[in-house]
């Protein structure tokens, strides 16, 4: 009996290539090439399943009408770059990896915050230059972090790991906003009835909440406005949850005093006028990426095929 056929759009941890490769004939990518339009396609036409990434755009025309792939096995928790619409009316399913970054998500929240709030980036390619010419009372001076105010759109798994860290480590303040109620947010906090309402309120606004169509553009050039001027926005959920160019315009006049950025509207493209400020931290999506947790991510991907092919119903089904 022939196994399924599953391409591998992006080359994964080893440990999951193996098991990939002993349960499937798996299709792998060892140069880790991203595929284009017309490779995704393919795949589609050519697999029993896809194991893609979120740097592969599956829209409606990658999947198109009659494909012979009839699952969409998702690396990420995240699923705004695939079409679900498109997925469904050719009875695609699609799973995704849910539980295992929290972790490793919120210690880089985290990390951005910090690196911000203190310029460590800009201290770094100072030392880096060979330009530093030793301590200096009034160089480099950044925003205290302990103790003061920490906002959270999106109170989900990673946004209360991100509370939990702030609160008991560095004493902070926490309120956030969140579409339903949270009953058991984990740490003291308040839950505020708009995201304008924690926007105001906030020193450093960390978001966490989905991307795709509903939450496209939810910072806003209106919403920026309402932030302190002394305040700080960290991203590490999706790109296209901020408005890219009222952001810029945010850093560049001083509307606010930085961000850190570890997702982008259109990745890998990461604007030129973002990347010459010095008000913002820029890190290559790096969320997730721990060696455990990128290997958890892999079997979790790996378990939902073996389950949907032994007809069962994949443990993290999306559609």
């Amino acid at each position: 009996m022939s196994r399924p056929r599953v391409i591998v759009t992006r080359r994964l941890p080893a440990p999951v290539e193996a098991a990939l490769s002993e349960r499937f004939d798996a299709v792998l990518n060892p140069d880790d090439v991203p595929l284009s339009r017309q490779d995704l396609a393919a795949a589609m036409r050519d697999a029993d399943a896809v194991l893609c990434t979120v740097g592969d755009r599956i829209d409606a025309e990658v999947i198109g009408a009659a494909p012979r792939a009839r699952l969409l096995a998702n690396f990420a928790v995240g699923y705004n770059h695939i079409d679900i619409r498109a997925a469904q009316a050719a009875g695609v399913v699609v799973t995704n990896t849910p539980g295992v970054l929290t972790d490793a998500t919120a210690d880089l929240a985290l990390t951005l915050l910090l690196m911000v709030a203190r310029r460590a980036a800009e201290g770094e390619r100072l030392v880096r230059s060979g330009a530093w010419n030793g301590w200096a009372p009034t160089q480099l001076l950044g925003a205290q972090v302990t103790g003061k105010t920490l906002g959270i759109i999106g109170m989900g798994r990673i946004g209360k790991a991100m509370a939990a860290r702030c609160c008991h480590g560095l004493r902070m303040r926490i309120v956030h906003y969140n579409r339903s109620r949270v009953t058991e947010p984990g740490v003291p906090c308040r839950q505020l009835p708009t995201v304008e309402d924690v926007l105001r309120e906030a020193d450093f606004v960390s978001i966490h909440c989905p991307g795709g169509e509903e939450n496209r553009g939810l910072i806003s050039a209106e919403r920026l406005a309402l932030m302190k001027p002394t305040a700080y926005l960290i991203n590490t959920a999706r790109g296209d949850v901020v408005d890219e160019d009222a952001l810029i315009e945010a850093l560049e006049n001083r509307r606010i005093a930085g961000a850190g950025l570890d997702v982008y509207a259109d990745e890998p493209r990461v604007p030129e006028a973002l990347r010459a400020l010095d008000n913002v931290v820029l890190l290559p999506h790096l969320g997730s990426a721990t060696r455990e947790t990128r290997e958890a991510m892999g079997m979790k991907a790996f378990e939902n095929l073996v389950a949907f092919f032994e007809g069962r119903e994949p443990p993290d089904r999306v559609v």
